[in-house]
């Protein structure tokens, strides 16, 4: 089993750059990609970015130039910088952890769920 920790998230004004964290733990030997997902209310649960341990990264269109994925693997730990935040950005993220596919994080494990709010 694999275990992970998301925190960071909150109330944020528009324009601001909070981080997110998720630490890994557990049986991740097998796991070699990271990433977060986000869920808006009423839409679907969609790729924000993923990492592989490699260092391969993979963004959405929406995030490019704005949001900034990285990982410290001695630490099983992804981090999610998110600069320029606008209130269409307000969503449950989640950490994702499995394997990757061309680059993208196949997810065999999720996080609880952190929320990010932004406000106007």
């Amino acid at each position: 089993q694999v275990q992970l920790v998301e925190s960071g998230g909150g109330l944020v004004q528009a324009g601001g750059s909070p981080r997110l964290s998720c630490a890994a733990s557990g049986s991740i030997g097998s796991l070699n990609a990271m990433g977060w997902y986000r869920q808006a209310p009423t839409k679907q649960r969609e790729l924000v970015a993923s990492i592989t341990s490699g260092g391969r990264i993979n963004c959405a269109d929406f995030v490019k130039g704005r949001f900034t994925i990285s990982r410290d693997n001695a630490k099983n730990t992804v981090y999610l910088q998110m600069n320029s935040l606008k209130p269409e950005d307000t969503a449950v993220y989640y950490c994702a952890a499995g394997t990757s596919l061309f680059g993208r994080v196949i997810p065999h494990y999720w996080g609880q769920g952190t929320q990010v709010t932004v406000s106007s």
